[in-house]
């Protein structure tokens, strides 16, 4: 593993980074690497009962919930949930904010995806991934000198290409930790997912039941990723350990930023 790393995690939505690479997150802040989440909208109209100014502060708390427990860096944006659009301005301001931090990883969502805010996020990425190095571009901040690797967070839609992971990361020691990060979001994973998704009856009550309700669906979900990517567990992890394995991330490694040859995954990515 490289010395240092700092890695940069970009969603449309507060707790979308914690959702599809809660589990990388929690095993960078265990070896001490720098991880920053960064939200481009406030998420003010993801809820079916309360929303806008009322809904973008509660959600604000729960980002800094994660924050706080894990040591993360979180940056939330000002922007409507719902109405974010790649302009000139929203490019400007996600130079400067990757500029700031200096990543060497960024993981953003891909371009065809069901959410128009997740469409706009990456290509405001994929936009930046360039410019982010010429200095004439948004001269206020210094530009960056080195050509950084961005990464697709796993999606389940084919067209107009399905998601073809390069990268996949075992999580299953950090499941704990993944749920403790979704169970802050308390606005989503219980009340506004189940409600839109029709499970509000199977939600606990309880704190306690309610993490382990979390924990088992957090389980579940990884287990068909790592299932149906079990060749790409195999040939990272060997057969004995990559068979032992229950739940993994996975990660698409996205042409516009720097390649990741396979003898430098294991330089990037804890096992």
């Amino acid at each position: 593993m490289q010395d240092s790393i700092r890695a940069l995690f970009i969603g449309a939505h507060p707790d979308d980074c914690e959702y599809q690479a809660g589990g990388l997150a929690a095993k960078y802040r265990r070896l001490g690497h720098t991880v920053k989440f960064v939200s481009v909208t406030n998420g003010d109209a993801g809820h079916h009962k309360i929303g806008g100014l009322e809904l973008a502060r509660r959600r604000l708390v729960e980002t800094q919930r994660v924050a706080e427990e894990f040591g993360i860096e979180y940056e939330v944006w000002d922007v409507p949930d719902g109405y974010l659009v790649a302009d000139i301005p929203n490019r400007d301001r996600m130079i400067r904010s990757i500029r700031a931090f200096k990543p060497d990883l960024i993981f953003t969502h891909r371009l065809n995806d069901y959410h128009p805010d997740h469409r706009a996020t990456g290509t405001l990425v994929q936009d930046a991934s360039f410019l982010i190095r010429v200095p004439n571009i948004c001269p206020d901040t210094p530009a960056i000198e080195y050509r950084l690797a961005i990464l697709s967070l796993r999606d389940g839609f084919t067209k107009p290409a399905p998601f073809t992971p390069d990268v996949i990361v075992a999580i299953d020691d950090v499941l704990d930790e993944k749920a403790r990060m979704w169970h802050a979001h308390t606005s989503q994973f219980y009340e506004w997912l189940p409600y839109i998704d029709g499970y509000e009856a199977e939600v606990p009550l309880s704190d306690h039941e309610r993490l382990a309700f979390t924990r088992r669906r957090i389980e579940a979900m990884e287990r068909q990723i790592t299932e149906g990517f079990r060749d790409l567990v195999l040939a990272r992890y060997g057969e004995q350990e990559g068979r032992a394995v229950c739940a993994a991330e996975a990660f698409e490694v996205s042409e516009y930023g720097r390649p990741l040859p396979p003898d430098e995954i294991d330089r990037w990515f804890p096992r």
